[in-house]
């Protein structure tokens, strides 16, 4: 009989969102379909999950010319810059569309804020693929990556601010606060899509009732450090890991409560994997695994 219990808790929505999940579901058809597609850099921000396209037949290229004449190109989930678009159409590319529709929604968005007369404001990452193909949008957008950033912007008379899908809720609020003491007329649209509000929330939870978190997910992955950083504002026993070989056994030790939850570029088979690892760590340390 085991010494002890180990009780495992998956968050509910633990992984690929639903536009993550329609994207790569999108590129094994065309592949399979065409024999090849190709991507302008990665179809979503985890290694395996790229790796495994590969073996398929979605190539990752760096420019439109490198796209075989008879072969689809496929624009990602985190959307693609207008430019991009553009120059697709003139060469009369088969494009297949993944942008993700939350993402799309934040285009409209920026797109008819500039068009009431406001001044572009983007909270996010800079360099970020989403928040590059956001400002393709329009004119001119000011990216805002911090709240230290934010005091570091001039008076404005008027300013419309959207954030990237994957940005957490407490660094909008942070920047937002700050803007609300520099623009006169501010115009805010939550932009944070609901996917990652709702991980957010559930992380929260299973880290302030868990002995130990595990948050799965690449650390090229936004949204997965950014789960990462909130599990560990509550709880300083939480990690980041990419797959089961990163666990270290020692972690277990003491612990009677486990909590798990995923970037939305991660697959079940990984989350499953993950599980497994724990499974056996635990029977090493003669203790009996439960779910909750």
């Amino acid at each position: 009989m085991a010494d002890s219990v180990i009780k495992i808790t998956i968050a509910a929505d633990a992984g690929y969102c639903f536009g993550v999940r329609d994207a790569v579901s999108l590129a094994y058809e065309m592949a399979e379909r065409h024999g090849e597609v190709y991507m302008l850099g990665h179809i979503v921000h985890n290694e395996t999950v790229v790796k495994d396209l590969e073996q398929a037949g979605a190539r990752v290229v760096k420019r439109l010319s490198d796209v075989p004449a008879d072969k689809p190109v496929l624009f990602r989930a985190h959307g693609t810059a207008v430019s991009t678009w553009e120059e697709a159409q003139e060469l009369s590319m088969n494009i297949a569309d993944a942008t993700c529709p939350l993402v799309r929604d934040i285009h409209n968005e920026v797109r008819q804020l500039e068009q009431a007369g406001y001044r572009i404001i983007i909270i996010g990452d800079h360099g970020h693929d989403e928040v590059i193909g956001i400002a393709s949008q329009v004119e001119k957008a000011e990216v805002v990556a911090t709240a230290e950033e934010a005091r570091r912007l001039g008076k404005l008379k008027r300013a419309g601010v959207v954030s990237q899908s994957t940005q957490t809720l407490e660094n909008v609020q942070a920047i937002v606060n700050i803007l609300m003491s520099k623009v006169y007329d501010l115009r805010f649209i939550n932009t944070i899509c609901f996917p990652t509000k709702r991980n957010q929330e559930q992380i929260k939870d299973l880290a302030a009732n868990n002995d130990l978190i595990l948050i799965i997910g690449s650390f090229t992955s936004a949204n997965s450090k950014r789960l990462a950083q909130l599990a560990l504002e509550r709880n300083e026993n939480s990690y980041q890991v990419t797959g089961a070989q990163d666990i270290n056994p020692r972690w277990l030790d003491g612990v009677a409560t486990v909590g798990i939850s995923a970037g939305a570029s991660t697959p079940d088979s990984i989350i499953a994997a993950v599980t497994k690892e724990i499974e056996k760590l635990a029977q090493r340390q003669n203790k009996d695994v439960s779910y909750g």
